[in-house]
């Protein structure tokens, strides 16, 4: 089974053929290519990248943008009656990745 791990949005996420990953908000309409990928494993080898594997492209699907739950932030300060309450509900792309492309 070959899988990689590739970098987006400043995070690393483990894949393989068919599966869908959950990402930051990605701004690309339907097709996705991913070509910041850090390491492929492969049946005959692994490739480590310094810092990115050069001739290695992932495509995937983008399936569709979701908003997580919300998250509330709370600030307050001791004895100076300052309270403040705000949310934040991150947006999230759901991609299903295609095909690994290696190129010789």
């Amino acid at each position: 089974m070959m899988y990689a791990i590739i970098e987006s949005g400043g995070k690393q996420y483990i894949i393989k053929e068919g599966d869908i990953v959950k990402i930051e908000k990605l701004n690309a309409k339907k097709d996705v290519i991913f070509d910041k990928v850090l390491f492929l494993d492969t049946e005959k080898e692994k490739l480590v990248g310094t810092p990115f594997l050069e001739n290695v492209k992932i495509l995937g699907e983008k399936v569709e943008d979701k908003k997580d739950k919300k998250i509330i932030v709370f600030k307050k300060k001791a004895k100076k009656g300052y309270k403040k309450k705000t949310g934040h509900r991150q947006t999230y792309s759901f991609v299903k990745i295609k095909k690994i492309e290696v190129e010789a």
